[in-house]
């Protein structure tokens, strides 16, 4: 580990190790480090379709093709009453090969990023914590040259040994996750108060799957009542993850363990019951805060955030993962392009940052459609087919094109159409 460089990556998930990827496969001086022992475990077990660009651009498509992790072709949607939805197959809107996608490992996904990036040229360091980012003085750079935000001149860490270090660099990229380093620090979070959910998962070994080219499907099962749903993903060596998410306040106060609170959603999902009948739970219990936030600024002089560090939506649809790789190639061009010519200003680090953000906000309509009561994919579907393909486009991670929410008032329409509906019939029984 120098003492100086051109990029410092704080966290090698998906978004840092991309970030650190690109950086160093154009000649610059970069450091990737991560706190964890590679590999280690991480939930965010599904993947949408079009990572398959960002993974080409690492040059890692073929070793995907041989990992061994479940092909995943569709995904489907069960109702609180247990009714199944038609799966919606990707290779119905796109026959090309990046319509396949995969369920992975999350533990040896990211490591094999952490590896890619060592193989372009990173430092790669892991058990090494992050102890501070070092800022020039806020008063004296805020608005200098045009930027809001203060200057990143270096970081703090403390290797393996257990030994303090400060490191000086050009650009810092906060990948810390949820943690969101340097958004803590600069008072940059915002929590939507409307998604603060909580998740408990587990692993289940010969768990039913779907039949025939629907058998890798992430399955979406409402429980009754829809105040909690439950993912499934099915995974290689006949390993599914299963977990429930639901409301923050309700999920974990005042209830029992995570086993006992995982137990009792189940009892109240129809559609997920006849699938466990004869599977073996293979792990542990696992509990989580997925509280959905953005951030306010998303780089400044001399840093970047990229990942969960820039916002987090939430785990319904899959997006994180993607999102993570996406956000790590655009920020890393950037990087690139910035230490070449030499402007590390806010403007030049971030400037993708409004288009990412604008794609972004469709699947985070989705996702507060999801969590609507009266709204129904199927009810949506059988009123307005000609947006299957629009909805597709969404579960694929297609967001990037200005007609990606073309179907959002006609949604609107079919939930209030519903509420109506729902509001007449009350009156009546009055």
């Amino acid at each position: 580990m120098k003492d100086f460089y051109d990029c410092v990556v704080i966290g090698a998930g998906p978004a840092g190790g991309t970030t650190a990827a690109i950086v160093a496969e154009a000649g610059h001086k970069t450091l990737l480090i991560e706190r964890e022992a590679v590999p280690r475990f991480h939930v965010g077990e599904s993947l949408m379709p079009e990572t398959y660009w960002p993974l080409q651009r690492l040059g890692l498509v073929d070793r995907m093709k041989s990992s061994g992790w479940q092909r995943k072709k569709s995904v489907q949607f069960v109702s609180h009453t247990g009714k199944e939805s038609a799966p919606f197959f990707f290779e119905e809107h796109d026959d090309r090969e990046c319509a396949t996608t995969w369920q992975v490992e999350r533990s040896e996904f990211d490591q094999m990023i952490f590896e890619r990036a060592e193989e372009l040229g990173a430092d790669c360091h892991d058990r090494t914590r992050l102890m501070d980012v070092r800022f020039e003085n806020a008063d004296e750079t805020a608005g200098d040259g045009g930027d809001s935000q203060p200057r990143a001149t270096g970081v703090v860490v403390r290797d393996a040994s257990g030994t303090e270090r400060t490191i000086d660099c050009k650009v810092v990229v906060d990948a810390t996750g949820q943690q969101s380093f340097i958004a803590g620090k600069l008072g940059l979070k915002e929590v939507n108060e409307d998604l603060k959910k909580a998740a408990i998962w587990t692993y289940y070994k010969d768990a039913v799957r779907g039949e025939g080219d629907n058998d890798g499907a992430t399955i979406i099962l409402n429980t009754e009542g829809k105040e909690s749903w439950f993912w499934f993903i099915p995974q290689s060596r006949g390993i599914t993850s299963i977990g429930c998410v639901g409301d923050h306040e309700y999920l974990l106060k005042g209830r029992g363990t995570p086993e006992e609170i995982f137990n009792e959603e189940l009892a109240r999902c129809p559609g997920l019951q006849p699938r466990l009948e004869n599977a073996t739970r293979v792990s542990k219990f696992l509990a989580a805060k997925e509280f959905s936030y953005m951030t306010s600024a998303h780089s400044g002089p001399g840093w970047v955030l990229v990942g969960d560090a820039f916002g987090f939506i939430d785990p319904v649809y899959s997006s994180g993962v993607y999102f993570a790789l996406e956000m790590g190639v655009q920020a890393g061009d950037a990087i690139s392009a910035g230490l070449t010519s030499g402007d590390l200003s806010e403007k030049s680090l971030g400037h993708w940052a409004t288009d990412f953000k604008r794609g972004a906000s469709h699947l985070r309509q989705l996702v507060h459609a999801f969590y609507d009561n009266d709204f129904s994919i199927g009810r949506f579907m059988k009123e307005y087919p000609q947006y299957r393909g629009n909805l597709t486009d969404l579960l694929i991670g297609r967001i990037f094109h200005e007609d990606a929410g073309k179907m959002f008032p006609d949604m609107q329409r079919s939930i209030e159409k519903t509420r109506q509906e729902k509001l007449k019939q009350s009156e009546m029984t009055a």
